[in-house]
């Protein structure tokens, strides 16, 4: 049930990129502007997620969960009859407060639910949602924007989030209440300094991460010649190694600990993007392997790090979770810019050694974390 509304909510991300020519041509923008709707969004959800995890942090998590996933649905919904561009750029801020509040409680209430050892992978399979809709959910919307129109795509992100508040509603079972602290100790997480060093983690990959993917069309195009079927094909791949890495990796942490399972999936991702430019000019057979193992590791340090984050703030698990996902939306806006400037200056072969430089100083990062002293005990 908390799968179906991270799904919902890596779809309401996600998807707008792929309706992009229509948002444009219905509301006479150009694509570029059309595409600061998916900043608005990201920046937003990058701002909110820790303001709403400090001022919610006492709720029950039924409460939170449901009015996240309220919001998003009349966020979506409100994008879906937006008359204009402004209105549609305004509707994007509710939709991003719903998810930014939604999916730390999620996750936080994951791993109240269950067992210590086993907190790993009940993340996995909350967390699975976000990236499964990167396979299934954006390219479902995209057929169904491009077969009827855009904003049949944003009712569709409105009606999974609203399946999802009543599934919650019906089904959830107790969620143990947080602890009763104060807003001192919840904001005690920004002055830890292995905390900053995982936010700074997480910042490095993510940079690395979605600058590879927002200008994979690009990248890719030696090997699929411009075809939208073939690119298609190529990113069905990928997204499926993603969802399954996301489930692998978090039985991975789960034995052998989540530092472990991190410095190995950014050690062979950050090598697989050093080899992408190779790999793509060998055809599309060799793009296909390239994409399934950048899948498999992009996204499979996302358990893992929430993992960490919450063995060393406890206290404060939602705005930890909180400030990891603003980080990685964060990211997700400053790799469009840094991916551009790239691009301009050095040509498409130049992206993806970007994007390994960026994923090698989140490996560093995350070294410099190990070894940092912290207020609790962490699994290593």
């Amino acid at each position: 049930m908390l799968a179906l509304g991270t799904f919902a909510v890596g779809t309401d991300a996600f998807v707008v990129a792929g309706v992009l020519p229509s948002i444009a041509t219905s509301l006479h923008v150009g694509i570029a502007a059309a595409a600061q709707s998916v900043t608005v969004f990201c920046l937003s959800y990058a701002v909110l997620a820790p303001v709403l995890a400090t001022l919610t942090g006492a709720w029950p998590r039924r409460r939170a969960l449901l009015t996240g996933l309220l919001v998003l649905t009349a966020g979506n919904a409100a994008t879906a009859l937006a008359p204009s561009y402004g209105a549609l750029l305004a509707t994007r801020l509710p939709a991003a407060a719903g998810a930014a509040l939604f999916t730390p409680a999620a996750a936080a209430a994951a791993t109240t639910l269950t067992a210590p050892r086993h907190r790993a992978r009940a993340l996995s399979y909350v967390l699975v949602g976000l990236v499964s809709a990167t396979a299934l959910g954006v390219p479902a919307g995209t057929l169904l924007g491009g077969m009827i129109s855009w904003r049949t795509t944003m009712w569709l992100t409105a009606l999974l989030a609203g399946l999802a508040a009543a599934a919650l509603a019906l089904w959830l079972p107790p969620v143990p209440p947080p602890p009763r602290i104060g807003l001192r100790t919840r904001l005690a997480p920004l002055g830890d300094r292995r905390v900053t060093a995982l936010l700074a983690t997480t910042v490095a990959i993510s940079i690395g991460n979605y600058l590879f993917h927002t200008y994979i069309a690009v990248i890719l195009s030696p090997a699929t010649g411009g075809d939208a079927a073939s690119l298609a094909v190529l990113l069905l791949v990928g997204g499926l190694a993603a969802t399954t890495g996301v489930l692998v990796t978090a039985a991975w942490a789960d034995r052998f600990g989540p530092r472990r399972v991190i410095a190995v999936v950014t050690g062979a991702l950050a090598a697989c993007l050093a080899l992408a430019s190779a790999a793509i000019s060998l055809g599309p057979a060799a793009a296909a392997v390239l994409m399934a193992a950048c899948g498999f590791t992009a996204w499979s340090t996302t358990v893992p790090q929430q993992h960490r984050l919450i063995a060393a703030a406890p206290h404060s698990a939602p705005l930890a979770v909180a400030l990891n996902a603003a980080a990685v939306y964060a990211s997700a806006a400053l790799a469009g810019g840094t991916g551009g400037l790239v691009l301009d200056g050095f040509g498409p072969a130049a992206l993806p050694w970007a994007a390994a430089g960026c994923v090698v100083l989140g490996l560093a990062a995350s070294e410099l974390a190990h070894r940092m002293p912290s207020r609790a005990a962490s699994p290593q």
